[in-house]
């Protein structure tokens, strides 16, 4: 029997993940890097183009048409996608911190399920 594959990475970050910014986003070559070390909520994630909206980061206008939301239309700042491969979790102290694995072993039942831990402190992260 073949083993299936995964179609898309399993990613580092989850939905609702404080993360931080490991480089700048909006800084061009010579400026400083105002985003890095920037926290903020993950507000949505695409494992396929390996993709993360964070929230507050990289911001940009879109002009809309009127709709329900926004009836008279106009421009509204939204934030935009960003690779995932700039963010990382953070730990209870407030540092980046790369995602281990492991599996804990559920003692009543003997069944066992994967957990995310940070690799600075050994905490599970939620």
């Amino acid at each position: 029997m073949s083993q299936s594959r995964r179609k898309t990475k399993k990613t580092h970050v989850k939905k609702g993940d404080m993360v931080m910014l490991t480089k700048s986003i909006t800084a061009s070559k010579g400026s400083p890097d105002r985003d890095r070390g920037y926290v903020g909520k993950v507000l949505r994630v695409f494992p396929e183009q390996e993709r993360v909206i964070v929230e507050g980061v990289n911001l940009r206008i879109r002009h809309t048409r009127p709709n329900q939301v926004y009836p008279q239309g106009g421009r509204v700042q939204r934030e935009i996608a960003i690779h995932i491969s700039n963010v990382q979790p953070v730990d209870s102290n407030g540092e980046a911190t790369r995602v281990g694995r492991k599996r804990i072993a559920d003692t009543e039942t003997g069944r066992g399920h994967w957990i995310r831990y940070a690799k600075t402190t050994g905490e599970e992260l939620n």
